[in-house]
């Protein structure tokens, strides 16, 4: 049976969306790994289902699908590509965009057509809601791997970050230090893994190796964890450019406590059908 879809990215981030509002779809991990494979399906660094809301308050469900084809918690560029089909296809009325996901309640904002503001809620550093195996919350920990010891600050945006301060991301280890930490045991759910280049206290280069996933272009999760990483760390101010392969975030973070914003575009690509 032919089921429409939509490829969007966030700034190179990219997805597949799926409508399920008409009724379920017959998703596994094997169709999940397919509809993204770049070679024999679409191509995506995420598969995203919607579907109607079970949550009160909220206009939808929001499901999120890594490449290998494991559901995950949260993903800040595809929530902004979400709350833009939904509006766009007449689902939601007005400019605020309320999804359910595994992460909770998220609040999306239209600035202007294509382009968003995403209540991320407040970061947490408390080991166990990360999670990571250490005692006690630290600024920054140790993970001790063949490459050596790699210092990195930890933190969940309703997924978990590690973030690795770095001198230059051009010359940065993604692709050994990234599958090193997501094999560490001291991560029970896996982990993305942040490269962070400090520019000023208002600019940060970044890089990330995605759970499931690899290196992509852009992680908006990814961005807000390094910003909260860098204001523990780095003296960083509480608006904040980062840099992405893709394209420019901007992330707003008043401290504790506090909910982080994270701002930018979503792009339709195309549209078409695919015999699920």
């Amino acid at each position: 049976m032919a089921q429409r879809f939509e490829k969007m990215h966030g700034i190179g981030n990219d997805y597949v969306i799926l409508d399920g509002f008409s009724g379920p779809l017959a998703l596994g991990a094997t169709r999940i790994r397919a509809l993204a494979d770049r070679h024999f399906g679409i191509g995506c660094d995420q598969v995203l289902v919607l579907e109607p809301a079970t949550a009160a308050g909220a206009h939808a469900r929001y499901r999120i699908f890594n490449a290998d084809g494991g559901e995950v918690e949260q993903c800040g560029n595809g929530t902004r590509c979400a709350a833009d089909y939904l509006l766009r296809h007449g689902y939601v009325q007005g400019d605020c965009v309320r999804l359910q996901s595994l992460a909770g309640l998220i609040e999306v904002y239209a600035d202007r057509p294509g382009h968003y503001r995403v209540n991320m809620g407040a970061p947490r550093f408390q080991p166990s809601e990360i999670p990571l195996q250490r005692p006690q919350r630290a600024p920054r920990y140790d993970l001790v791997l063949a490459q050596g010891t790699v210092p990195f600050a930890a933190v969940s945006m309703g997924n978990p970050h590690a973030v690795i301060t770095v001198p230059d991301v051009d010359t940065a280890a993604v692709a050994t230090l990234g599958p090193a930490f997501q094999a560490a045991v001291d991560f029970p759910q896996g982990v993305n893994v942040g490269f962070m280049e400090v520019c000023a206290p208002d600019r940060i280069r970044l890089r990330v190796y995605e759970r499931g996933v690899g290196e992509t272009l852009a992680c908006g999760s990814g961005a807000c964890a390094a910003v909260a990483a860098g204001r523990m760390n780095h003296g960083l101010g509480a608006e904040v450019r980062v840099e992405l392969k893709g394209g420019l975030l901007l992330i707003q973070w008043q401290g504790d406590g506090h909910p982080i914003w994270l701002t930018g575009p979503a792009t339709k690509v195309f549209e078409g059908s695919t015999d699920l």
